[in-house]
């Protein structure tokens, strides 16, 4: 399992606007940074313990080396949903919010049968899924 995930972006406030909508339906709430300015320029979504150094979350930020934020080829991070509607919601969200559809959201059996998934494209070209497993009907 990942600690982890850090994707660039072109523009922060237009970039958590975007994924504070693609990832409610999948619970994931903003990570809590205020008051700490080695996070200025951040935003993250899951589960962050500053005190314990513990960390399970999506970050963004513009890249470190001040060069165009870009999208690897192959590339994707695929985040769990808990149900079929849920994954439904992250894909209407993400095409509100300016993304991009890769997949709509359905059953993928040539992966398994209860593989129910949509694929989007971040407003900088990133790769995200939103996953249920475990059903075949809902």
């Amino acid at each position: 399992m990942f600690g982890y995930i850090c994707l660039g972006v072109s523009s922060l406030e237009e970039s958590i606007a975007f994924y504070d909508a693609i990832l409610a339906p999948l619970g994931l709430k903003r990570c809590e940074t205020e008051n700490s300015p080695s996070w200025d320029g951040w935003a993250g979504w899951g589960f962050y313990d500053k005190d314990n150094g513990a960390e399970h979350a999506l970050w963004i930020c513009k890249p470190f080396n001040g060069e165009p934020a870009s999208n690897g080829n192959g590339t994707m991070v695929a985040l769990s949903a808990e149900s079929w509607s849920a994954v439904r919601e992250f894909h209407r969200q993400a095409l509100i919010f300016g993304g991009i559809c890769e997949g709509a959201p359905g059953l993928r059996p040539q992966y398994q049968r209860d593989f129910y998934v949509a694929y989007i494209r971040d407003l900088d070209g990133n790769k995200i899924a939103a996953v249920c497993r475990g059903r075949t009907v809902e």
